[in-house]
């Protein structure tokens, strides 16, 4: 098609390939072009890789940002720097919410509970009795080799 055309060329994306996650996604949208050279495209993206890698350009949305040019290269890098920030931490007010939570002081777990409840707690426990079970193979018991404590009738009923 040549440059002469008063129609908009048209991206036509053929190409299927497997995502991540086993689904199917195409490569490519259909969309409208500018009218113009693809080294006018090239040239921006080479631009906005320069001041990407340099830093120099305005945060994302910020009014520095929105006042610049849409075509200026430093606009594309933002973008880039913001997708990358979203793509590796996500939203960044969750983000900073989730460090300002994090770093929080917070009481020591011992103010919890009272002195008293404290000292019951740390009192020693009585020991377990065994009891046999109707049904239960026989236990051992602990300490004493070759003792079984076994489930009889007379015991049930005492």
């Amino acid at each position: 098609m040549s440059q002469e055309s008063s129609e908009p060329r048209r991206v036509r994306g053929a190409g299927v390939r497997e995502d991540q996650q086993g689904g199917r996604s195409t490569d490519r949208v259909e969309q409208d072009l500018p009218e113009g050279d693809a080294d006018v495209f090239v040239e921006l993206w080479a631009e906005a890789k320069v001041y990407y890698l340099a830093s120099v350009f305005p945060r994302y949305g910020s009014p520095a940002w929105i006042a610049l040019h849409p075509d200026d290269p430093r606009r594309l890098a933002a973008v880039l720097h913001a997708a990358e920030m979203w793509r590796k931490y996500g939203d960044e007010d969750n983000l900073l919410a989730w460090f300002r939570d994090a770093s929080r002081a917070r009481p020591p777990l011992a103010e919890a509970r009272t002195r008293a409840e404290l000292d019951e707690a740390a009192k020693p426990k009585p020991p377990h009795q065994l009891r046999a079970t109707p049904g239960w193979p026989p236990i051992r018991i602990p300490g004493q080799p070759g003792r079984y404590l076994r489930y009889t009738e007379g015991r049930a009923a005492a």
